[in-house]
């Protein structure tokens, strides 16, 4: 006699095959995936810190630079971060140190922006001489590495911060060396050439008009102004022309002008806010005053301008309250 053979049913024969399919699927791994999110590297949570700080986010940046520093103490990217972050902050002291900590690990040819960043931290404190020791150490090393173009704008940066510091003579002495550094320079295309005749005549300018000279003021404007008039690739530095016009408006005590211009200028800079609202106040316009002065304190940039111009807003609109 044949073996009889039983007829699965069609709902029986998919059980048994979801039963397989499950068999197998637990096959391949049964346990629970890990939903841990991958860790970030070092360098990127300290980029990711350094946007947070520059989006006005600065608690959340400087969390993230701590971060990368747990995970490596000695990085340099995160010490330099974290004491330009402490400067933005106002904790100056703490800030060098990381500075210093940046400069202890870094390569040599990564000392300049450290060397850039501590003179900048000493300005925003209002300490000019450690900020012109920083500038002169910087200067000597573009001098020695015969990089005579950093070594002019680091000259025109330790002039500009006496200048705004009301040393004039050491500024105009050290706008000298820039100009004369510049002018060692060979093989720059024209535009190149103009805009160092610009920055000249521009810091020219400007010490006139702190001197209270204001016919030199307006005659050396002029020619910053023929310089950007010379063709349209110069013109695109018609901003410094109109901060210019601005800068010597307001020291010439004509305050509309002063604001008239400087309204046309980078309002993204926070030195040119502070003229702005400086004219305001001279002109008893409170309000606008208060206002261009907090626009001014909402930079978080680690800059030379930003620097000049926070601890006087700060104060000024405290005073204004």
């Amino acid at each position: 006699m044949g073996v009889a053979r039983r007829m699965m049913s069609p709902g029986w024969m998919i059980t048994m095959a979801l039963a397989g399919v499950a068999t197998g699927l637990l096959a391949q791994g049964s346990a629970p995936k890990d939903s841990t999110p991958p860790q970030k590297e070092p360098l990127q949570l300290v980029a990711e810190g350094r946007k947070m700080i520059a989006s006005g986010k600065l608690d959340e940046g400087m969390a993230s630079i701590d971060k990368a520093l747990a995970t490596d103490p000695k990085l340099f990217e995160g010490l330099l971060a974290k004491g330009i972050a402490l400067d933005i902050k106002g904790d100056y002291p703490h800030a060098r140190k990381y500075l210093e900590d940046a400069n202890s690990v870094a390569q040599d040819d990564a000392r300049d922006p450290v060397f850039t960043a501590i003179a900048v931290s000493y300005v925003f404190e209002g300490d000019v001489p450690n900020a012109s020791r920083y500038y002169q150490r910087l200067f000597d090393r573009y001098i020695s590495g015969s990089r005579l173009d950093t070594a002019a704008e680091t000259a025109n940066a330790i002039a500009r911060v006496y200048l705004e510091t009301g040393d004039i003579k050491k500024a105009e002495q050290w706008y000298m060396t820039g100009r004369e550094n510049a002018s060692k320079l060979s093989g720059l295309p024209e535009d190149q050439v103009d805009l160092w005749k610009m920055r000249w005549h521009h810091a020219a300018s400007r010490i006139a008009a702190r001197k209270g000279d204001h016919r030199t003021a307006a005659r050396e404007a002029e020619e910053v102004k023929k310089l950007v008039d010379k063709n349209q690739q110069n013109s695109t530095q018609m901003p410094i022309y109109l901060y210019l016009t601005g800068y010597n408006a307001l020291y010439a005590k004509r305050y509309d002008d002063a604001i008239a211009a400087l309204q046309k200028g980078d309002l993204r800079d926070p030195f040119i806010l502070g003229l702005l609202a400086q004219a305001y106040e001279k002109k008893g316009d409170v309000a606008n005053a208060k206002a261009n002065y907090a626009k001014a304190l909402e930079s978080n940039a680690h800059s030379l301008q930003n620097a000049l111009t926070r601890s006087f807003a700060k104060k000024r609109l405290a005073s204004l309250k």
